[in-house]
């Protein structure tokens, strides 16, 4: 597995070894020792383990986030999409860091088979480039409603640069999120 960090250090860039041939390929999603031991290579922390993985699909132009849950159910995130493609965004949502409030934004699709690695602290959206895109991402901690944060997807203050020529199809409540220095973030 190739390893790279991005401008957000603790973001992580995963891409799985895949072995082809003419019957066609395979790859290892997901392997606990090799994960721990890429993230102790970069310096950073071994998380919690993964206790629950979610699967989504949506229409080209669905944005989905900046979605976080605060602690003691903080999740740390390994993303991936298995069909279509999808602009991934993490943003550093903890007020007391020296990269509070910048982004990174990954793409990832069914043929490049990237992984993402957003720990805890950190917001997490997408935006579906194509039709029926399907994201799949393990977490660190229990999807918990009390506890889940949004962020406002176009705040100016982060200036997330969304590869989108018109507006995106929002839920509701990411329409009505608010802004970065309003919303309640990890400190």
């Amino acid at each position: 597995m190739k390893v790279t960090a991005t401008n957000l250090p603790e973001v992580l860039v995963l891409e799985p070894e895949v072995f082809g041939d003419e019957r066609g390929w395979f790859m290892e999603t997901f392997n606990e020792r090799t994960f721990h031991e890429a993230l102790r290579d970069k310096g950073w922390p071994v998380p919690a383990r993964f206790v629950q993985d979610n699967h989504s699909c949506s229409k080209n132009g669905v944005l989905r986030g900046l979605h976080y849950q605060l602690p003691p159910a903080a999740q740390g995130k390994l993303v991936r999409v298995v069909q279509g493609a999808a602009f991934d965004v993490s943003v550093d949502v903890r007020r007391t860091s020296p990269t509070y409030g910048r982004w990174v934004g990954v793409e990832l699709s069914a043929v490049n088979r990237r992984q993402v690695w957003i720990p805890e602290g950190f917001a997490h959206g997408f935006l579906a480039l194509a039709d029926d895109t399907q994201f799949i991402y393990k977490t660190t901690a229990f999807y918990a409603k009390q506890l889940e944060r949004v962020v406002r997807w176009d705040d100016p203050t982060i200036g997330i640069e969304w590869p989108t020529g018109s507006a995106p199809a929002l839920a509701a409540k990411d329409a009505a999120a608010p802004a970065l220095n309003d919303a309640d973030v990890f400190s």
